[in-house]
């Protein structure tokens, strides 16, 4: 699977300082491993991390449940949630920063994702 994740975010994931990714809507598929691709300036896929669960709950709640490693503010959270009474949160596991950036269409032939993509 491969996940557009906002630079400031990425970035965060590979410092290990963010612990969950966040989504409005999940994927409905057996997700092992996504690749991250990271959105705009960059534009490139730059690695990689393991799916260790998705937790599903009240936005609050999920809140409550990861904000110490949610790599985000409370605010930030809580607008991007806004309109959805669920939320969801990728459980990051390993990550793997790939040595060289790679190009999205050159290396998989696809476009950028407005969310995710199954490759």
């Amino acid at each position: 699977m491969l996940l557009s994740i906002k630079p400031v975010y990425a970035e965060a994931i590979f410092a290990r300082k963010k612990r969950f990714e966040f989504r409005r809507s999940i994927f409905r598929n057996d997700v092992q491993i996504v690749i991250v691709y990271m959105s705009s300036p960059v534009m490139q896929v730059v690695g990689e991390f393991s799916v260790d669960g998705v937790i599903t709950d009240d936005v609050a709640d999920l809140w409550n449940r990861t904000e110490r490693h949610a790599g985000i503010d409370r605010e930030a959270f809580m607008e991007y949630f806004t309109g959805k009474d669920k939320g969801h949160a990728i459980r990051i596991g390993n990550v793997r920063r790939y040595e060289e950036p790679r190009d999205l269409l050159v290396t998989y032939g696809v476009r950028p994702p407005q969310s995710f993509l199954y490759l």
